[in-house]
């Protein structure tokens, strides 16, 4: 599914409709100066990767699907509807522990992508980022 969406213009966006439509690993929807908001979907057994942004929060919420988030060593269960907060500097990782895709809506803050940006697996966004 490709999805073209007017941010210059934007002041509504159904980001509910956005990360459930969502076959991408990684959608940026909105780039804004101080903030990003990116859609993500993770197959099963799937997972973000760990990773550590120095100067960047992030904020990751649970749309649809089973999963467990792990931040600096603590491990919990996760489901629809959660919030984990990551703060700069400490190592995360999200992976999808359910039998169906895992959609999540995260919340860059400074943005960590450049606009527009489409990774459709893990392994294209891991080349990316090299």
């Amino acid at each position: 599914m490709s999805t073209t969406i007017d941010t210059e213009h934007m002041t509504r966006l159904d980001i509910r409709r956005q990360a459930l439509a969502n076959e991408a690993f990684r959608r940026v929807i909105h780039t804004g100066s101080r903030e990003q908001v990116v859609v993500m979907t993770l197959p099963p057994n799937g997972e973000i990767g760990a990773e550590v942004h120095p100067d960047t929060d992030q904020v990751f919420i649970l749309m649809d699907g089973t999963g467990e988030s792990r931040v600096e060593g603590d491990v919990s269960a996760l489901e629809t509807g959660d919030l984990v907060f990551v703060e700069a500097g400490k190592r995360h990782n999200i992976l999808n522990r359910g039998p169906v895709p895992l959609r999540l809506i995260t919340i860059y803050a400074p943005p960590q992508h450049a606009p527009g940006t489409v990774h459709w697996t893990r392994q294209e966004a891991e080349a990316a980022e090299q």
